[in-house]
């Protein structure tokens, strides 16, 4: 992970590594959403900015071969940009 996607991580609370179970506990509490896409998860997040773009794009991918609920997700990028709406942060997920 980069210094950059480190900082973002921050700035969203997001934990660089966690199972898909734990972060969609986080996520649903928090106005997110996660997919499930092959070896990745994508996420829609949510984080209030005021002028209205406050979604981001995340994703994430499994470190072994368990790719069940329970299985270890270690994060790898996160949008550069906010949107305004959660459709539009998993259409960023999906094309990177």
């Amino acid at each position: 992970m980069n210094s950059k996607t480190a900082a973002k991580a921050d700035i969203y609370r997001l934990q660089r590594a966690i199972t898909p179970e734990d972060l969609e506990l986080k996520m649903m509490h928090g106005g997110g959403t996660i997919f499930t896409f092959s070896d990745r998860i994508l996420v829609a997040g949510y984080y209030y900015y005021p002028n209205g773009r406050s979604y981001y794009g995340a994703i994430y991918r499994f470190t072994t071969g368990d790719h069940t609920c329970e299985g270890q997700i270690e994060l790898i990028s996160i949008s550069e940009d906010t949107f305004e709406d959660n459709g539009h942060a998993i259409a960023w997920a999906m094309a990177n």
